[in-house]
This record gives structure tokens, sequence and C-alpha cells, in this order.
């Protein structure tokens, strides 16, 4: 009798077979898994991206965080206000301006601090610890945002803004979209900034004045007014310990 073991190597090729397979699953099971939704709190509600879509999404919006963090924080307020100062004193290059922009960030820290405190208490950690999905976390962390947001804002800005957004009518503040309220709240800042400007800018313009004033009257046109008026205005401001009173003026100067 003869046999053939025909069969013998197909199912050796066979069991060989799944082996590429496996270390495919293997490999993603090592790399990292990110699944996002977008509304919704049940399985079939909102949408939900995983996978490589998923990742992608995650990324652009965390491109964004800087962005929103500083257009709803106290930020825009204090970098323009540290600026006028700047163009007040006259000097062209002292202090640098990455320098005002990261006190400007400091104080930020300073003004936020019970703000962000409460978000990490009632979002973050209730997150981390599993209490609450993703979603939950987001809709409960905006909250304090919003009520600092609304405290800094007019009234009057947010009722432009909602007309310009042509959307009904909101019955009360909280109904205000995000997006809304955020606007506002840039335009109110810029309102705020301006005037804390205008009030920088009295003594130093009084100190230009009468330094311009007293050159004319002793003949010197040629003589700049700026190049004499300069030292008056720093001994002026540090006289009066200008950096304190004006940091302390501006973390006050929220509510």
């Amino acid at each position: 009798m003869i046999t053939t073991p025909v069969q013998e190597p197909n199912n050796k090729a066979a069991a060989a077979s799944p082996a590429p397979i496996a270390a495919d699953d293997a490999i993603m099971r090592m790399m990292p898994q990110m699944d996002v939704q977008l509304g919704g709190s049940g399985e079939d509600g909102g949408l939900r991206l995983n996978g490589t879509v998923g990742i992608v999404v995650m990324m652009g919006l965390l491109t964004l965080l800087p962005t929103l963090m500083l257009m709803m924080t106290g930020f825009t307020r204090i970098l323009i206000v540290l600026q006028f100062l700047k163009q007040a004193m006259g000097t062209q290059s002292a202090p640098p301006g990455a320098l005002l922009a990261g006190m400007a960030l400091l104080l930020t820290g300073f003004v936020m601090g019970p703000t962000l405190s409460e978000v990490n208490r009632t979002a973050i950690t209730p997150w981390l610890d599993g209490q609450i999905t993703q979603v939950e976390m987001m809709k409960t962390g905006v909250q304090p945002l919003r009520t600092f947001m609304l405290k800094q804002t007019r009234q009057s800005d947010v009722e432009t803004f909602v007309k310009l957004s042509r959307m009904p009518q909101p019955n009360t503040v909280d109904d205000v979209p995000l997006h809304v309220l955020m606007s506002a709240f840039v335009a109110s800042e810029l309102r705020t900034a301006f005037q804390i400007g205008f009030a920088i800018y009295l003594p130093f313009i009084i100190i230009d004045a009468v330094v311009a004033s007293v050159l004319m009257s002793m003949g010197m046109f040629m003589l700049p007014p700026a190049m004499i008026s300069l030292p008056f205005k720093l001994l002026l401001f540090v006289l009066v310990d200008g950096w304190s009173l004006t940091i302390t003026s501006l973390v006050q100067s929220f509510k």
C-alpha cells in the first residue's frame, strides 16, 4: 500500500500562517489606544472616534487648547496693560516683550488660581478617578471658567454678540453659548485694558509736556524732549514703586 503525504505540508503551512497576524495583534495591543466621543452620553449618542482618526482629532484639539485657555483667562488684559506701560515710559527694548509675556502668564496664574482649583476639584480629579466620563468632565470643567468670564464681561457686550450670532434670545446668561461668551469676554477685556492703559499714560504725558515746555522756553528746539524726559519718568516710576503698584492694581482689577 502506497501513501502520499500530500496534505501534511499544507497543514504545516496553515498552522504557520497565523503567526504574522498574531504579531500584528501584539503590536496593536502595545500601541496607545485613543477613544474620542463628541456629545451624547450613551453608546448611541454623539460622535465617537477611535484609532487613527481619534488620535488626529485629539491632536488638533490639543493645538487649540493654549489659544482657548488664553482667550478664557485674564492674560489678554494683563499683557496689554504691561505693553501700554512700556510704551508710556518710552523705553525701546526694556523690558523685552518675551519678559512681559512671561510676567503676564505668571500673573494670570495668580488671577486664575481659584478658578483652576475648582476645575481640578470638580472635573479633572473625578475624571482621573473614573467617576465621570470625558464628556461629563468637559461639561463640568467649563462651568467655573464661564462663571469667571461672566463676572468680567459687560452685559452690553454679551447682548451685542448674541445679536451678531443671530441666535434666539437666551432666557438667562447661562444659556449663552460658550463661543458667544468668549467673544464678549475678549471685547470687555480689551475695553478694560485700554481704560487702565489710559490711566497709566497720564502721569508720563504730564512729564513729557513739562519737559517739552521747559526746553522750548530755553530755546533748545533741536534737543529731543523724549531724551530728557526718559530719566525723569524712570525716576518717578522707581520712587513710587511702580512695578509693585501696577501688578497689585492689575490683579485686584479682576472681580
